[in-house]
């Protein structure tokens, strides 16, 4: 079996594949303080809880946008697993051509997200990968299976924390859609506003994309913690895959130890 990492700014997700199955998937808050020891207990435990044993997790892969976490990760696993992870970064072969001014500057969640969606989606075909996440991040891919760029718009919760931490009066929500747009109270103003609004930026963003790419056979891919939300309020989304990236990270995997794979 295989553990695929992703740490994101809000959390670090986690699964566990043997070969093609997924045996668990789970996530916990990322935190900057926390130790390796800590990460790895909270690993330990939730390997108990799903009756899985630490021995047979051969290797793992790690994708991170959080810098000042990857050594505490990395010693996470060389602690509690016994190896240390192959990491999404250069020296790692994605068979992705990026198409961008510096390379160097895409992260590595939406290079992963790229990868696993040319991989399960591309069939010669251009794609857009939205992840909703911290950060709401638009990807491009070419027919030709060329990451061309993308968009780079405000994350869903922290549009609301802005608001709530701005405002004297305002109180904080829960990100769902309201039964009406015409909002009878401040809770569902506030949800009309937040949901309502980011799912008129991605038609918009989307359509503009489209636009500019001038194919008719554009498919729009959605991730992320929000993607089900905003994806039941638009008409521009064809499918949601809330495990694109961890997906995604064990196709690198094997695509850098094949031999693994037999």
């Amino acid at each position: 079996m295989i553990i695929c990492i992703d740490v994101g700014n809000t959390n670090v997700k986690y699964a566990i594949y043997d070969k093609d199955e997924l045996k668990i998937s789970f996530r916990v808050s990322t935190d900057l303080k926390k130790t390796s020891d800590e990460y790895g207990s909270q690993l330990v435990n939730m390997l108990k809880t799903m009756h899985l044993k630490r021995v047979e997790i051969t290797g793992g892969i790690l994708s991170s946008v959080v810098p000042s976490l990857d050594y505490t990760i990395d010693r996470m696993c060389d602690l509690y697993l016994g190896f240390k992870p192959l990491r999404v970064g250069p020296g790692l072969k994605s068979g992705l051509n990026i198409r961008c001014d510096d390379a160097r500057e895409v992260g590595a969640d939406r290079i992963v997200n790229c990868v696993s969606a040319l991989h399960k989606y591309g069939e010669k075909k251009p794609l857009i990968v939205v992840d909703f996440g911290t950060a709401t991040t638009f990807n491009i891919i070419s027919e030709n299976g060329e990451f061309i760029g993308g968009v780079i718009a405000p994350g869903i919760k922290g549009s609301l924390d802005s608001l709530v931490n701005g405002t004297a009066k305002l109180p904080r929500v829960e990100i769902e859609a309201p039964e009406s747009i015409i909002a009878k109270n401040t809770v569902t103003n506030m949800q009309a506003g937040i949901v309502f609004g980011f799912a008129g930026l991605v038609d918009y963003i989307v359509a503009r994309i489209k636009r500019e790419l001038n194919r008719s056979n554009v498919q729009t891919i959605a991730t992320g913690g929000f993607s089900e939300i905003i994806s039941k309020e638009v008409s521009c989304i064809d499918r949601v895959d809330k495990l694109l990236t961890l997906s995604g990270l064990k196709y690198l995997y094997y695509l850098n130890r094949p031999e693994e794979r037999a």
